[in-house]
């Protein structure tokens, strides 16, 4: 059978490859988010865009998308592929733990913005049913932009993660709502009560059928070897699931986040992940698309003051709300306004809620339209105003005075950590973990903003400046901890401080032997050359692996470690024995 070149599912499907193929390294070259790309593909190749040019320029068929809906199964799968795989790095535990920002902070967020918006509407003369169903619908934020810029690790993410979590639940419970007060809708208590006792039931029945099938499943699919089968499998999970929550009422991105919470709780969710990756992406891909071809560029010329108008007014609306709840509950400034600004756009799931309501009689056609239009500008917008949020964060984290660890002189840090980097930040946490007050000081303002998010006393700062020295008092310190990987400014540190602080403990981190015996010669106290103890654990490691007795091993690294202390002792011409942090002397007898 021949290959119906001349189809518009084939141009189509070829249109899409191509654009993946070329957004993604392009936008990664110029540190561009791919999301922007993605969705000026939809516009410029849309019906709207180049492809109303094919009546006069017919070659651009093949660089057009001729029917946008032609993708809007790829698109859906590209969402329940991301659900799927935010599942994959979550764990009931840690579900359970979120409960309260769940259900506390992210119903609030959805009702607050709903309500203001509906109110803002019912001003503007909209019809109090049709602006409950746009304030709901608009107060929604989209799950597959968001989380891919911010994650789910970090206090933004796990803020935002929880609110979406709780849109994305309460979607169904929307929709069956809409239909019980729409005038050409019925049923809709009966509809949400169906949801509830069905879909819970299916939930229920796929946590208790998952954690005794699903290892099986793997396990056979990982005993064949084959990549492929793998895929098959994980696919299979995730349709599965998707379906079942489909049918009994839910949402499939319920399914296919919950496929990914059970399969997190099997020990293949890392090469699930790995083996499905390449498809989310792709797939999330064709969504970003199919949202840039929802874009006419002519009615937005055409309308744009309007436009512009409504979506700076819904941006405006849902960042205030987020903002004043999350500061109501605590959060730090600059993190609750780097969340709202996230959470500012409407979503993609806006669009499901807008349909439902012009197919009840909410809300006329055209006014539909010009909201799915306001949706698109907002999600398109999304990458910039998570860039601005993240500025304006950072700007207030390090400006505020309000968690300044030395704004109070009576409760002075033990211990002065210089550098927050890998090492700094490790040194840190093993203060934390003995219970030492430390405070450690960055010239790098972004690790100074991501450090106080996470609640570290770290301050903006140049250790070789006069008027930091004052302010960190260092004379009624415990210790001082240089961490950075500049060789001559710790050594020009050590000497400085050695000078003005006699007794003052000095624990520098140095790059090799010949580092520590400069650093040693300046003053301090301890030295760690880190590339070389790093090595003999190293050594350590690959001997005991080789077969070779513990107790040899132990003492050739005992007498390797000696010959470094005899190497920096001459090197920095000493009297005395140095102290090369490493392994202690428990290690060597143990």
């Amino acid at each position: 059978m021949a290959l119906p070149i001349y189809s518009p599912a084939f141009s189509d499907a070829l249109v899409i490859l191509g654009a993946a193929g070329l957004v993604i390294p392009t936008f990664a070259r110029f540190r561009v988010n791919p999301v922007i790309g993605f969705i000026l593909v939809g516009i410029l190749a849309g019906p709207a865009g180049l492809g109303s040019l094919t009546a006069h320029a017919p070659w651009l068929y093949y660089l057009t998308i001729t029917n946008p809906h032609s993708i809007d199964a790829f698109a859906e799968l590209g969402i329940i592929l991301l659900l799927f795989s935010i599942g994959l790095e979550l764990s009931f535990k840690r579900l359970w733990a979120m409960r309260t920002q769940v259900f506390g902070i992210g119903a609030a967020e959805l009702l607050g913005s709903g309500i203001i918006i509906a109110l803002a509407l019912i001003v503007l003369g909209q019809y109090w049913t049709g602006a409950i169903g746009l304030g709901l619908a608009l107060s929604l934020s989209s799950t597959a932009l968001v989380l891919p810029i911010v994650g789910t690790s970090g206090p933004v993410g796990r803020l935002a993660f929880a609110m979406l979590l709780f849109e994305d639940l309460a979607l169904v419970p929307i929709i069956f709502g809409l239909g019980a007060i729409a005038p050409f809708g019925g049923g809709g208590v009966e509809n949400i009560l169906h949801s509830v006792l069905y879909g819970g039931g299916a939930v229920i029945a796929m946590v208790i059928l998952g954690r005794f099938l699903l290892p099986i499943l793997f396990a056979q699919a990982a005993r064949t070897k084959s990549p492929e089968v793998f895929l098959a499998a994980s696919l299979l999970v995730v349709i599965v699931a998707s379906t079942a929550t489909t049918v009994t009422g839910l949402s499939p991105i319920v399914g296919a986040l919950l496929a990914g919470i059970l399969i997190a709780e099997t020990e293949y969710h890392g090469e699930v992940e790995g083996t499905t990756a390449p498809f989310k992406g792709l797939a999330l891909g064709v969504f970003l698309i199919t949202i840039g071809m929802s874009i006419n560029l002519r009615s937005v010329a055409e309308y744009w003051m309007q436009l512009a108008t409504a979506v700076i007014g819904v941006v405006a609306a849902k960042s205030v709300v987020t903002a004043a709840l999350l500061r109501l509950s605590g959060v730090r400034r600059g993190i609750a306004i780097e969340t709202s600004a996230l959470m500012a756009s409407p979503s993609e799931t806006t669009l499901i809620v807008l349909g439902v309501a012009t197919q009840g009689g909410l809300i006329a056609a055209r006014t539909a339209a010009f909201w799915q239009t306001v949706t698109a500008i907002g999600l398109t917008i999304t990458p910039l105003l998570a860039r601005i949020g993240s500025d304006i964060a950072r700007r207030i984290e390090v400006a505020s005075r309000e968690d300044d660890p030395l704004k109070d002189t009576g409760a002075i840090p033990g211990t002065v950590v210089v550098g927050f980097g890998r090492v700094g930040r490790l040194v840190a946490d093993m203060l934390r973990t003995h219970d030492k007050s430390f405070v450690a000081v960055e010239t790098d303002i972004d690790a100074v903003a991501e450090a106080r998010r996470e609640g570290y006393p770290v301050i903006f700062g140049d250790i070789a400046r006069p008027q930091l020295f004052e302010r960190l008092n260092l004379g009624k310190r415990d210790a001082l901890v240089l961490t950075m990987d500049q060789p001559a400014l710790s050594v020009r540190i050590v000497r400085r401080v050695r000078r003005l602080y006699p007794d003052l403990p000095i624990v520098a981190r140095a790059r090799d032997t010949t580092h520590a015996a400069e650093l040693y010669r300046a003053g301090v106290t301890s030295a760690a050359p880190e590339a070389l103890e790093a090595s003999l654990q190293l050594s350590e490691a690959v001997l005991v692996e080789l077969g070779v007795p513990m107790g040899p091993v132990i003492a050739s690294i005992h007498d390797k470690r000696e010959n470094l202390h005899r190497q920096v002792r001459d090197a920095a011409n000493l009297d005395f024995e140095p102290r090369i942090t490493g392994k202690r002397l428990r290690d060597l007898e143990a």
